[in-house]
């Protein structure tokens, strides 16, 4: 394939794994946010559409996740002779129960791999052998809606749920990685409400997390992104909690942070990078550290200001940018 390096516009070519979107979470807003503050760049972005593939039209293709079978598109792309970014969102702290082989294979298909933070890169060039200079970063960012709303209030949220009670708010799927089930525990045993809301991927997991928080937990369901609803449950709760298995950061701790929460993050994964001394920091296997957060919510009112000037979607969109020059030499 002969690149077009000549032309004044960018064309992009974006993808993930089959049912990304089956059960959307950070990794998918993270695709579609990137496009969309390209797109406002002046970049030229499809979505990769199997039954009528673009390749032909675009200079580049960019991978989001490395889930299994995702080198069937990406070899593909690679044995074209086409640039290929990869988006691993990946944090293999316990590399020996993810598929080794292929995510190395993966990864080294690619010409330039854009991890969410410095830590990520090198946790990935350490586990997966990689060379460092593959690397270049491209960190996560918030909706500028969340920075700037000043207008939604906490009634909106309260009133339709009929919460009249203090509480903690965690903002996430309902799965084992986002560790509910420890949180859940902590609220039992602190007596403090907590409110869940995402979407299910284990109902029977989200069946276990009511039984070990009892009253203490409260489950509304999945709120749409960019909803009033969720920006008036961020202005409600005394704090956001999120103290996942791993994250990177973690979006919706961006998001609350970026709407003023008192913040409390697991410590594992590329937290520290992102919200630096302005929150807590959870060790999630520790249900005494979940419920110290939860007795004690820090308040810093540095956050807001520190999240939205470091971490944007249009800041985003330039490092990629970026990324995409270096491979296409404009």
């Amino acid at each position: 394939m002969i690149l077009k390096v000549m032309q004044e516009q960018m064309n992009v070519l974006m993808n993930s794994y089959p049912v990304a979107f089956a059960c959307p979470g950070g990794g998918e807003v993270q695709l579609l946010r990137t496009k969309e503050f390209l797109e406002k760049q002046k970049v030229h972005v499809e979505l990769f559409d199997q039954w009528n593939p673009q390749f032909e039209s675009s200079d580049l293709a960019h991978y989001f996740s490395v889930q299994g079978g995702s080198m069937n598109f990406c070899g593909y792309v690679s044995g074209m002779g086409m640039p290929l970014v990869i988006s691993p969102i990946l944090w293999p702290h316990q590399p020996e129960k993810y598929p080794f082989r292929e995510i190395q294979n993966l990864l080294n298909t690619a010409d330039l791999i854009f991890p969410n933070s410095q830590m990520e890169a090198d946790l990935l060039a350490r586990v997966y052998d990689i060379p460092l200079d593959k690397f270049h970063v491209t960190y996560n960012g918030v909706d500028d809606s969340f920075i700037t709303d000043n207008s939604t209030t906490e009634a909106l949220f309260r009133d339709k749920f009929h919460i009249d009670f203090e509480f903690s708010l965690c903002v996430a799927n309902i799965e084992n990685r986002k560790n509910q089930i420890l949180l859940a525990q902590a609220a039992k045993s602190t007596q403090k409400n907590v409110i869940l809301i995402g979407q299910v991927r284990d109902e029977e997991y989200l069946r276990k997390v009511k039984d070990a928080g009892g009253d203490y937990i409260h489950y509304v369901g999945a709120l749409d992104h960019f909803s009033l609803e969720l920006k008036s449950a961020f202005r409600a709760c005394d704090q956001f909690i999120l103290p996942s298995l791993l994250e990177t950061p973690g979006l919706a701790a961006l998001e609350a942070a970026a709407m003023g929460c008192a913040v409390a993050v697991t410590v594992e994964g590329s937290t520290k990078e992102y919200f630096g001394e302005y929150v807590t920091y959870i060790d999630p296997l520790d249900v005494r550290s979940i419920e110290q957060a939860l007795e004690n919510p820090k308040f810093s009112s540095d956050l807001k200001l520190h999240v939205s000037e470091n971490f944007n979607w249009s800041r985003t969109a330039e490092q990629c940018i970026d990324g995409y020059s270096r491979l296409l030499k404009k």
